[in-house]
This record gives C-alpha cells, sequence and structure tokens, in this order.
C-alpha cells in the first residue's frame, strides 16, 4: 500500500477515535459532485449560520447514564445534528435502518455523483476492493433537472439538507423524510396528489436511532399517534378541528409559557396540493424540536443555554400512560410515578439495560414459572389483586363462569391463562401478555377495576388477601424489601440531621422527638389504630385510620397506602415534603412505618376533619362567614409558604376541600402531599406527570405543558368560589327529559359583573357577612381562575387581597368559562 494511503487511514482512525459524537470543525454548507469531493469521517458540512452541521456520528451513552459495560450503539450513521450544542442532538439520520459497522466506516463515505441519464444522487458508499455497498442513497428526479446541471447538496440554515440544481431548484430534501424530530420550518403532513405522507417515527432507544415502536402522522382523518406493533391508535386529532381549535389553543399555550411566548409559532395549511402543520421560530438563536418520543408522546422541548440542558415544555397527551402498551408485555403503567413504567408484582424486567435506555418494548418476564399440572392435581398457583386498575387489552369472555369464584377455577384449570377479572357479573380471562395495564391514579381515571394476576404459590405478597394459603415470599424478594429500609433509613438520617437545622427558613418544632419525626413499627400502629378499625376516610392511593399512641395517649390519623407500587411515590413524596417542613397552615406529619411493603403515615389528628364535610354534607357544621374567611386565608398562608418561602418551590398539585383538614378551632391545614412537585429555585416551572381532581384542575394540566405553581391558584381559586356559596363548583343537576351539568364558576362572574355579590354567598349563612371581605374573595378567585395562567396572580398577592391590603379589579370572564357559559343558553 503506498504511504499516503497508510496515512490515510491512519488519520481517519485517529477521528474515529478521539472525536466527541457530534463536534465540528468544517467551514463550508455545500458538497458537490467530482472528484474529492466527498464526506468521510471527521468531515463535516456546516450550515452558513454555524447552528446544524451534516456528519458522521455514532451515538454515546448520555451523561450520566447508570449503564456501565459493554451498551454501545448499532454503528454508525449520516445526521444532521444541533452544531452549537454540546448535547448530541441529531434532527435528522439518514440510515436509521442500516447502521455503518465500525469496519465499514473505515472505508466509507458520503458522495454526490450523476449518471448517464441526468439522474442526481446522494449516497453513502462503503467501497472495498471487490466493488462498493450503497448504504443510502436519496435519488433525485431526472425530470427536474437537465443533463448539463451542476447538482450541489446544501445544508441551509434551517437544518434542511437540500439537492439543489442551478439556478435554485430543489430536487429532493431531508425535511421530505423526517425522523422522529421536527424542527421549526419542516412540514409534517401529506402530499394530496402523490399521498406521500411525511411521518415521523420514534427512536428504539437512547443510543439506537433505528425505526421505533410510536408513529405520528397527519392524513385526511386528521393527526393520529399510533403504535405499530400491534397496530393501535391511541390519540387522534380531527382534521376538522386543527384549524380552528388546534392551532388557537396550540398558541395560547404557547403565550402562556415563558420559554416559548413571542418566537414559537404554529401553522396549519390545507389546500388542494397539500395540508401538513409546521411551526417557526423568530428568534435565530434559541433551539428547540417536537420529537416523538420513545414513550408514545409528543414533545416539545427548548434548549435552556442557563441550565445547559433541554426542556421539555410541552407533552401529548399529557398522561404517560396513554400510548399503549408503552411498558411492555406485563409491564405496568402509573401516570404519578417516576418513573411510570414498572414491572407487575413478582416479574422482572426481561432486558434491564434496554429499559435503561428508555426501550420497554421487551417488558417483564415472571420471576417463577406457573405450575401447569397433568391429571386431577390442582395447580397451587394463586392469584394477587391489583385494586384501581385499567384491565388489559385482549380479554377474552368466560360464559360458563357464574360467580368470581367459578371465574378464578376457570383461569386456574387452563395453563395459558395469565389473569381474571370479574365485573358486572361477567368473568373475564388473558391467556396471552397482558398489554397496556394502567394503575388508576391518575386524574383521568374513575375505574375501580381489579385485575387478579396469576403468580406461583412462592410469589405472592404476604399482604396479600390469599396471603395465608401462599408460602412465604422469596429470598430475592425479601432482600430487595431489606434494601428498600436500608435506603429509606439512609433518607430519613438524612431528614433527620436537616431537621436539627433551620428548613425552609422557619425553625423545626421538636414535640415528638429531637428528630422531630418518629418511626413506628407496623405492630405499633396496628394496636394504635385498633387493628385499623375505625376509618376516617379514603383516597385514590389508600386509606386513613383513627389511632391513639399508647405512649402519650395522643390522637393521631394513619395513613395506610396500598400496595407496594401504587403508594410509594405518593410515600416518598409525603415524607420528603412532610419531614422537611414545618408551617401552622400545613398537617404535621408525626412519624412513619415502613416495613417490607408497608408504608404508613402517621400525623397529627384534626378532629373536626375536612373541610368538604362542612361545605357539602348535612353531618357537618355550618361554617359562619368568619370561619369561612378565616379559612381562606390559612389555606392561602400554607400555599404561599410552599411556593415562596421553601429551599425549593413545592406545588402541591391537588388543592380541593377533601385535603384541607380542621382542627378544633376550624384552623385549616393543608394535607395529602402524595401528589406533590418539587421545582428547583433556577427552574419557573416543571414538565410533570398527570395528577389531580378534576373540577380543581387549571387548564395547563389538560394541555400537556409544564406546570408552575399557578396550578395551585387556579385550584385554590375554585376552592374559594365553594367556601363562599356551600356547593360544588360541578354539580349534576336532573331535569325532566335528562341530566345536565351545572357549573357554578360561569355564575359566578357574571353575578360579580353584575355587583350581585350576595346572590354568591352560601344561603345557610342568612345573610350574616361581611359584604366587603366577600367581594374581595370572589374578586380573587375570579382571577385565580383565568384561563392563561399569566393572568393569574401568585399566592402572595392572593394572600395581600384577602388580607385586604392590597386592591384588585374586576376579573374578566375566561374564554373557556365563556364558552360554556355560551353553550349553555343555546
Amino acid at each position: 500500500m503506498p504511504p499516503h494511503l497508510y496515512t490515510h487511514l491512519a488519520l481517519a482512525l485517529i477521528l474515529l477515535i478521539s472525536s466527541p459524537p457530534c463536534a465540528s470543525a468544517a467551514t463550508t454548507d455545500t458538497l458537490a459532485a467530482g472528484a474529492g469531493q466527498a464526506l468521510a469521517a471527521g468531515d463535516k458540512l456546516v450550515s452558513r449560520n454555524g447552528k446544524f452541521a451534516l456528519g458522521f456520528y455514532k451515538p454515546a451513552l448520555p451523561a450520566g447514564s447508570k449503564l456501565v459495560g459493554n451498551v454501545t450503539s448499532p454503528g454508525w450513521y449520516l445526521a444532521v445534528w444541533f452544531n452549537m450544542i454540546p448535547v448530541c442532538t441529531p434532527v435528522w439520520v439518514a440510515n436509521r435502518a442500516r447502521p455503518i459497522t465500525d469496519a465499514e466506516m473505515k472505508l466509507a463515505k458520503l458522495k454526490l455523483s450523476q449518471d448517464g441519464g441526468g439522474n442526481s444522487s446522494l449516497a453513502v458508499v462503503v467501497s472495498n476492493g471487490t466493488g462498493s455497498i450503497v448504504v443510502w442513497s436519496a435519488q433525485a428526479d431526472a425530470a427536474t433537472t437537465t443533463m448539463n446541471s451542476t447538482t450541489t447538496a446544501v445544508l441551509l440554515d434551517s437544518g434542511n439538507l437540500v439537492l439543489r440544481a442551478p439556478p435554485n431548484v430543489s430536487l429532493w430534501q431531508s425535511f421530505d423524510h423526517p425522523t422522529d424530530l421536527a424542527i421549526p420550518g419542516m412540514k409534517f403532513g401529506w402530499n394530496k396528489r402523490t399521498g406521500v405522507e411525511r411521518r415521523g417515527t420514534s427512536k428504539k432507544n437512547l443510543i439506537d436511532p433505528g425505526p421505533g415502536a410510536y408513529s405520528v402522522q397527519l392524513n385526511s382523518r386528521g393527526i393520529i399517534l399510533s403504535r405499530d406493533d400491534p397496530y393501535m391508535e391511541y390519540w387522534t386529532w380531527s382534521s376538522v378541528n386543527l384549524a380552528y381549535k388546534m392551532i388557537p389553543l396550540l398558541n395560547s399555550l404557547l403565550q402562556m409559557n415563558a420559554e416559548t411566548r413571542g418566537f414559537l409559532t404554529p401553522y396549519y395549511v390545507n389546500n388542494d396540493e397539500e395540508e401538513y402543520f409546521m411551526y417557526q421560530s423568530s428568534n435565530e438563536s434559541s433551539s428547540s424540536f417536537v420529537s416523538v418520543d420513545m414513550s408514545g408522546q409528543l414533545k416539545l422541548s427548548i434548549w435552556s443555554p442557563s441550565a445547559q440542558s433541554w426542556k421539555e415544555v410541552y407533552a401529548q397527551p399529557p398522561d404517560a400512560c396513554t400510548p399503549f402498551a408503552t411498558c411492555g408485555p406485563f409491564g405496568v403503567c402509573n401516570g404519578n410515578a417516576d418513573p411510570f413504567c414498572d414491572c407487575l408484582e413478582s416479574f422482572s424486567r426481561r432486558s434491564p439495560q434496554d429499559w435503561e435506555l428508555k426501550d420497554r418494548s421487551g417488558g417483564c418476564v415472571r420471576n417463577t414459572p406457573l405450575d401447569c399440572p397433568s391429571g386431577d392435581r390442582r395447580s397451587t398457583d394463586m392469584f394477587h389483586a391489583i385494586a384501581r386498575v385499567a384491565l388489559p387489552a385482549n380479554q377474552q369472555r368466560q360464559d360458563n363462569a357464574a360467580t368470581q369464584s367459578d371465574c378464578q377455577e376457570a383461569c386456574l384449570r387452563n395453563c395459558s391463562c395469565n389473569a381474571y377479572a370479574y365485573k358486572d357479573s361477567t368473568c373475564f380471562v388473558w391467556h396471552s401478555e397482558l398489554l397496556n395495564v394502567k394503575l388508576r391514579d391518575s386524574i383521568e381515571s374513575l375505574s375501580e377495576d381489579t385485575l387478579f394476576l396469576r403468580l406461583a404459590a412462592k410469589d405472592m405478597p404476604v399482604s396479600s388477601a390469599n396471603s395465608s394459603r401462599g408460602k412465604p415470599a422469596a429470598v430475592a424478594a425479601a432482600a430487595a424489601a431489606a434494601a428498600g429500609v436500608v435506603g429509606f433509613g439512609l433518607l430519613m438520617l438524612f431528614l433527620i440531621r436537616r431537621n436539627k437545622s433551620k428548613c425552609c427558613g422557619v425553625p423545626l418544632h421538636h414535640s415528638q422527638s429531637s428528630s422531630g419525626i418518629a418511626a413506628f413499627r407496623y405492630t405499633d400502629l396496628s394496636h394504635a389504630t385498633k387493628n385499623f378499625s375505625e376509618k376516617l376516610g379514603s383516597g385514590g392511593f389508600g386509606s386513613v385510620f383513627k389511632g391513639v399512641l399508647s405512649n402519650s395517649s395522643t390522637p393521631v390519623a394513619v395513613k395506610r397506602l396500598d400496595g407496594l407500587h401504587q403508594g410509594e411515590k405518593q410515600f416518598r413524596a409525603e415524607v420528603s415534603s412532610l419531614g422537611l417542613i414545618q408551617h401552622i397552615n400545613l398537617v404535621k406529619l408525626i412519624g412513619f412505618c415502613y416495613e417490607g411493603d408497608k408504608r404508613l403515615l402517621v400525623y397529627e389528628h384534626m378532629v373536626n376533619g375536612s373541610l368538604d364535610a362542612h361545605l357539602f354534607h348535612s353531618n357537618g357544621a355550618i361554617l359562619d362567614w368568619r370561619t369561612r374567611h378565616q379559612i381562606a386565608m390559612g389555606v392561602a398562608r400554607g400555599l404561599s409558604y410552599l411556593h415562596e418561602s421553601c429551599r425549593e418551590c413545592i406545588i402541591h398539585c391537588d388543592i380541593k376541600p377533601e385535603n384541607i383538614l380542621l382542627d378544633a378551632s376550624f384552623a385549616p391545614k393543608i394535607a395529602d402531599f402524595g401528589m406533590a412537585a418539587f421545582v428547583g429555585r433556577d427552574f419557573s416551572r416543571v414538565l410533570t406527570t398527570f395528577r389531580g381532581t378534576k373540577g380543581y384542575l387549571a387548564p395547563e394540566w389538560l394541555s400537556g405543558v409544564a406546570i408552575t405553581p399557578k396550578v395551585d391558584v387556579y385550584s385554590f381559586g375554585m376552592v374559594l368560589l365553594e367556601i363562599v356559596s356551600g356547593r360544588r363548583n360541578l354539580s349534576e343537576a336532573q331535569t325532566s327529559n335528562n341530566y345536565h351539568f351545572d357549573y357554578f364558576p360561569v355564575q359566578a362572574i357574571g353575578k360579580l359583573h353584575e355587583g350581585d355579590v350576595q346572590n354568591l354567598l352560601d344561603p345557610r349563612l342568612h345573610g350574616d357577612f361581611n359584604l366587603e371581605e366577600a367581594e374581595r374573595v370572589c374578586k380573587v378567585a375570579c382571577w385565580c381562575i383565568q384561563e392563561n395562567e399569566i393572568d393569574r396572580p401568585s399566592m402572595g398577592e392572593v394572600l395581600r387581597v384577602l388580607e385586604g391590603l392590597q386592591d384588585v379589579d374586576m376579573a374578566p370572564m375566561p374564554r373557556l368559562l365563556a364558552a360554556i357559559a355560551q353553550r349553555s343558553h343555546v
């Protein structure tokens, strides 16, 4: 081999080994046909504005990844990426389905050529001694150019790679062949004449940009999000509503967000030639993209220069559990958990490595095979009940099972049966993999269904209803539980040490012990509650029982979280938040219990229960105006403290009368921090999972944008209207023919504008109220429930208005409420 070839090969190898995945040093944006005009490893095209680069790259694990060992990408790819961003982010990949191996990369080049018929092509070619292998190619249409035209490949300032013929004829462009991302200026839609669709498909995992499981397309039916295998459409937006509803909604959402306000603008075009959606950016220095995420969600991400990372500011659908089978076979999705995917009880991840790479398509596998006996011997398998669950897909009806016992036996007799459910006197069984199991902790669900999962007897949880028939848990399960106790003990040690100093700017009280939080044994709490016999209430994650501590005769409320997986996130959230904060208007956490799969929290007992009992139920006390006003101000103080005084901003996420407890003097305390979200002081918002309660949800929850403390402000505004009126904001009424829903906030703003505040107040007050205070409460409530979060006050401003220290003008009618009011008069 000639010496210069050895030098060239050595240089290529050095580039392959030493270059960062997305490093760029080129100064040209154009590749022309001809000798020497080719891109090899280490070569780049860079757009004139320097924002985008084209070259070969090999995906690498993201910084901070927990994966170790031989975890590598399938190979090398020709891609366009953001050139001036340190986090390697490709926006277009040419050879998604055909990566280039390390051995091939030494001889791979991107070339532009023309054949004798005038056809131009851009191709990635691997040349060797016996010939060439075309890894990827883009063909230009000969009908659009001439025999003598000089074709070039140009990387435009928009990030679009274009084959161009003089004077300025586009023969092919990468924007017509999207991968998993769309950037400003890229059309997403279809050509009505040719039928060609610009369809986005998720990537496989963090280091494999190959086509994944989820796709998005725009066609004559509208926008469709679907899973490919098995095919399932799980989110759609009708084409009829795109122009009139979706674009105004997106504009409103983008204006609502400080990170997108004023420079991101969506467009929708529908003519005889084509139909497409796109968005533009008026800020050249900003970087953004819309992606089909590996979980099946559409997400808008903005680059944050201060954080030097991508910030997700919008997701659709907002609930991560909406995409079909996003957690794979025998996986379970919980939209309020982080991460939201887990395995069903006594199942383990099929490939932990794939899960760490965000590819959950393999799902989970059983820890222990089922017992499938022959002859007359009965199977020893047992059933674990999973409550409040969306039942899996592809169920089969068992018509010969008249009772739940019959249903259970029918499943047990069939070796392929994995689970059963008995619903509305009907037996359903599952003989194949369980897909799309969703825990119903998220706000969109009203399901109370129970799935009975078939397990080997040795894998049955000790706390299961059938535990008396089961065997001890497996050693691995015990080890995992022990590890959990140790891990949580370390967490509590951290909390205790921090409790010895000032937290959130307020000294902690240590009435219980020097640490402030006590660790209880399960047997002690069982004794204190008389074996959990006096229930005070229940919610989505468990039940609350009255108890008395034997050593001090202190009355307590014990919250028992149901299930290891369902309650784990909520348990940690409550301990993490209430363990570090103290305020007169926040319920006090006395202690906790963490034994095996048992999760219990011990609070101070509030003798007057929750606010809803006194506002809406006949057995509660009738609250006078002074008490109502003091409750409103107390809750406002507690929320203002959470939002503005703690080291991290704490968003409660579920403010409602049921979560406002009243002590002996009817002083309010905010409770139930199981859904709380934490926002660092360097960030204005956080994209979190779907949570809350219907009737108190801010519009941004349902739109999928990242939230701010203003979601609590909205919920508080709704609670204020209920405090004033003594009635639910959303109530069902019956007419002679049917039911209709009466939405009180529409009436409230209307009456407020008419100056008729008296008719808004609870009739049980019998006119005994302070009119000036009532007007202030109603005005600030109407500002709190404004559709645009920018128009809502902060909780500190709300408190000043309620205290009479700050004036407030009349609030406008939100557009959403105006639409509801107009519809009610049709």
